[in-house]
């Protein structure tokens, strides 16, 4: 990071809800960073560092039913919780014991593959979370193309926790002279990361979210998903799977 500028410069742009995507995604060149820290694309990075070949994200139960119905290991999850008939939810915990190491699985969440299904028409897909940080701005350097970073919020509203992250990265890739072009929103999730990052779980205390996972009795999924880099993986979007980068 930190290389001189040769003059042109990407943008940076924070995209807070899925709605506001066709607003920003104006260039097809352009690399998107999908962000649903609480919990699907922090489990699709479990999933994939516990050795799942690949993640094949879908944005409806019905869809998620087809690939049921043909044989496939599907997770889903609606309003924090696993949906009655599938095999699992969108906890990154759930793939701790590589039970399914080397299979292709399927799954859909409220926000997180629906973010992902919008954006799958960009040069790049790149899944982000606090436990992949690192990984995922050196890839995204390494991209060189300009970058929005998707919050999935919540059911299409905005949310903190995916906007720490979108901050933490930025704050990251803008280390980079050719990563400086910050658009309004980029500023502000910097600014908020920088006011929450020596206690993120505290500043969290009272964001929708956290309190939503904690009346579910899944603080560890929290726990696990606010920290930094366990991972060097960075999962991505290939001809409709996710798989490592």
């Amino acid at each position: 990071m930190g290389e001189e500028s040769s003059g042109f410069s990407n943008t940076v742009e924070v995209c807070f809800s899925p709605v506001l995507f066709p607003v920003y995604f104006q260039d097809k060149d352009t690399v998107v960073v999908v962000i649903d820290v609480f919990r699907a694309t922090t489990a699709i990075c479990s999933a994939i560092d516990h050795g799942v070949e690949a993640v094949i994200p879908v944005a409806t139960l019905e869809e998620a039913t087809d690939y049921k119905q043909k044989g496939f290991i599907v997770g889903a999850e609606r309003s924090a919780e696993v949906v009655e008939g599938f095999d699992f939810g969108n906890s990154p915990l759930f793939f701790k014991n590589g039970e399914f190491k080397g299979k292709t699985i399927v799954l859909t969440t409220t926000n997180g593959t629906k973010a992902i299904e919008m954006a799958k028409e960009a040069s790049k897909v790149v899944i982000g979370s606090f436990s992949n940080l690192d990984a995922v701005a050196d890839y995204v350097e390494r991209l060189d193309k300009n970058v929005i970073l998707l919050c999935a919020g919540w059911k299409d509203r905005f949310n903190l926790e995916d906007t720490l992250f979108a901050g933490a990265l930025a704050q990251k890739l803008a280390l980079n002279l050719r990563f400086s072009d910050l658009a309004d929103s980029t500023q502000a999730s910097i600014k908020l990361y920088n006011a929450a990052k020596d206690d993120m779980y505290g500043f969290l205390g009272e964001s929708s979210h956290r309190k939503r996972l904690s009346r579910l009795n899944l603080e560890e999924d929290i726990i696990y998903c606010l920290k930094l880099n366990k991972s060097t993986n960075v999962p991505v979007l290939k001809d409709g799977k996710i798989v490592k980068g």
